[in-house]
C-alpha cells in the first residue's frame, strides 16, 4: 500500500510518501510544495493542485492523509490552511483515492508513543522508523511522513479504534 501524507499549507505544503508491506514501512520520498505569497490566493491554490496531482500521477497511491486542523487563536490561519485541505480533497477525489485525517496527537503517539511529543522527537523516530540517513527536512515534509506513517499503523484499526 503506497501513502502519501500531506502537511497542509499555503505557502509550504509537506508531502510524504511511504510504502507498508505487512507489518513494514519504507521511505519512499518527501519533499514540499511552495507558492509564492507574491501569487494571487487561486493562483497559489492551483499550483498546489497541479503538484499535487502530478505527486498523485506519479505515486499512484492508495491512501491519502493529512492532519485534522487545530488552530485555537489565528482563524486567519486556520481559514488559509483549509482551503488547502481542500485541495487534497478535490484530488483525492478525483483520482478516487480514500482519504483520512488524524488528530496531532494521534500522529505524535503512532510515530513516538506519547501524544504531546517535540517536533525534533517526532522527525527523530520518523528518521528511525523509515531507516533514512539523515533527519527528514524540512518540518512540513517530516510532519508529512509522520501522517503518513500514523495511516500506515491506524488504517488497519476499525474506526471506533482510531478515536
Amino acid at each position: 500500500m503506497i501513502i502519501l501524507g500531506i502537511d497542509p499549507g499555503t505557502a509550504t505544503t509537506g508531502f510524504g510518501v511511504i510504502e507498508k508491506s505487512g507489518s513494514g514501512i519504507k521511505y519512499i520520498r518527501c519533499g514540499v510544495i511552495l507558492t509564492s505569497k507574491d501569487l494571487p490566493m487561486p493562483q497559489r491554490l492551483h499550483s498546489i493542485y497541479e503538484q499535487l496531482t502530478a505527486l498523485v500521477d506519479e505515486y499512484r497511491p492508495d491512501a491519502i492523509a493529512t492532519e485534522q486542523l487545530f488552530f485555537s487563536n489565528n482563524v486567519t490561519t486556520a481559514l488559509q490552511v483549509g482551503r488547502t485541505v481542500g485541495i487534497v480533497l478535490l484530488t483525492a477525489a478525483q483520482h478516487n483515492i480514500p482519504w483520512t485525517e488524524y488528530r496531532p496527537a494521534e500522529v505524535k503517539m503512532a510515530v513516538v508513543g506519547y501524544g504531546a511529543a517535540e517536533k525534533k522527537q517526532v522527525q527523530f523516530m520518523v528518521q528511525k522508523l523509515l531507516v533514512m540517513d539523515h533527519l527528514p527536512k524540512p518540518d512540513d515534509a517530516a510532519d508529512a511522513l509522520a501522517i503518513a506513517i500514523c495511516h500506515a499503523h491506524s488504517s488497519t484499526l476499525p474506526q471506533s479504534a482510531r478515536r
